[in-house]
Order: structure tokens, then C-alpha cells, then sequence
């Protein structure tokens, strides 16, 4: 299975979505099997009072129904349901929708204020496709250690996570946040023995710097793939789930 991983730099803006059909598009001469957004690739991250503007509605994303005919196809969105707006990934796959995804940790602290404007999900739910059964999460679900602990009861094939992360934490030896996203994906990975696929973005919103370094993470723990650091990037790679069966054989003993 080929994967792109699409670090893009998305706008406070609806004009996200031609970006999105440019990578895909991509990714579709790559010969890749699913291309993967970040966290709100298709709204922007600090939307605040904007949310309830430039929310989509689920029939406002038929193109994705349409272009997953070739390739699956991961998205992140504020997505309208009725009166609620939520924090979504949507996997479209074979011109229709496989699943939807409304994350359910919302952080409200510090340069966070997700809480305000969007309401939580309350699942987290295995769901299969041609290449296998799949979980995903987004950004801080991964520091819930109870959603941690569905994800490693759940041992899917592969594991994906949008996410929209900040640069903070400089330091001398490198990036003190990458450092602890690093040890929470290989935890989890390790522990679920899967494939983990994190997808950051990058770019500048309202004095916010997202710093990328999407990577790929093996069911041992071990980064096998990562993108740059603060630039846009479309990265390509092709997973054996071989080894994360094996992985799993070897967790169970």
C-alpha cells in the first residue's frame, strides 16, 4: 500500500479545497493507494468565530466522493451536522464515504480555544478498507491516555493521525514538541503494534507556526519516514503491513 502524506500550509479560507485537488491529483500519478490531510486542511486551524461561517456541510464534499474513485482520500474539516460544528476527518474511498471521524479530546487551554466553537465527539471506532482495518484520531486525542488505550485494544492494521500542532518549546538540540510527539507515536505504535501515520501541517495563522515533520511510524517504534520541518511537502511511501501482522503475533506472547 502507497501512501501520501500531504504536509500542506491551508488558509483561514474555503480556497483550501483547490489545494486539496492539486495533491491529489499528485499523489494520483504517484500511483499512491491513499493521500492523508492534516487536522481542518480544509478550513484552517485558528477559525475561532469564522467556524460558524465557513463550516461544510457533509454534500459539500461530494469532489472527494468523486476523485476517491482512484485513490482514498483523508480530510480534515469542520463539518455541520444540524446546529453542531465538530472537528473532522472524513475517509472517502471507492465514490463514497467509509467513515467519519469527529475528534473528541478538544484542547481549551493556552493558544488553544477548540472547545469554544466546536462540540466533541464521543467515539472512536475501527472501520475496514481494501487495505485493511483502520482507527483514526486527531492531534490531541493522542495525549488522552484513554483513547491511547482503545487505539492499543483495537490493534488496527494502521493508525492515522491529522493533526495541526504548533511550533513551540526551541531549543539548541532541536524542537521540544516534536521530541514529545515522537514518544507518543512509538508508544502507541509500539504498544498496537501498527503502523502509525502522523500528518502535520505547516504554515503561519494568527502568530501560530506549525512545524510539519510528518512521519510514518512502524509497528516497532521506529521512525521510517518524515518530511521537513516548516515546509509543504508531499511525501510518498509504500507500507508492508506484513511486518505490522507480525508485530502483532509477537504482542500477544
Amino acid at each position: 500500500m502507497k501512501i501520501s502524506l500531504a504536509q500542506i500550509k491551508p488558509k483561514l479560507s474555503k480556497e483550501n479545497i483547490q489545494k486539496h485537488l492539486f495533491y491529489i491529483q499528485k499523489a494520483i500519478k504517484e500511483n499512491s493507494n491513499i493521500i492523508v490531510f492534516p487536522e481542518l486542511s480544509l478550513n484552517g486551524y485558528n477559525l475561532m468565530d469564522l467556524v460558524y461561517e465557513d463550516a461544510y456541510g457533509i454534500d459539500e464534499l461530494e469532489v472527494f466522493e468523486d476523485l476517491s474513485k482512484d485513490i482514498d482520500i483523508i480530510v480534515g474539516v469542520a463539518l455541520r451536522e444540524k446546529y453542531r460544528i465538530f472537528n473532522s476527518a472524513v475517509y472517502f474511498s471507492d465514490g463514497k464515504i467509509a467513515h467519519i471521524y469527529h475528534k473528541n479530546s478538544l484542547p481549551n487551554y493556552g493558544m488553544f480555544q477548540e472547545a469554544r466553537f466546536f462540540f466533541a465527539g464521543d467515539t472512536l471506532e475501527e472501520f475496514q478498507t481494501k487495505y485493511g482495518s483502520v482507527v483514526i484520531a486527531i492531534c490531541e486525542d493522542l495525549w488522552n491516555s484513554k483513547i491511547i488505550d482503545k487505539i492499543v485494544s483495537i490493534k488496527p492494521d494502521i493508525i492515522y493521525i491529522p493533526t495541526a500542532s504548533p511550533a513551540r518549546g526551541f531549543k539548541n538540540s532541536g524542537l521540544e514538541i516534536e521530541y514529545k510527539w515522537n514518544s507518543i507515536l512509538s508508544t502507541v505504535a509500539n504498544l498496537s503494534g501498527t503502523h502509525t501515520v502522523f500528518v502535520n501541517r505547516v504554515g503561519f495563522e494568527d502568530g501560530l507556526g506549525f512545524w510539519g515533520g510528518s512521519r510514518i511510524v512502524d509497528p516497532n517504534g521506529k521512525v521510517i519516514e518524515k518530511a521537513k520541518l516548516f515546509e509543504e511537502e508531499l511525501l510518498h511511501f509504500q507500507i508492508s503491513k506484513q511486518l505490522s501482522y507480525t508485530q502483532k503475533y509477537l504482542l500477544r506472547k
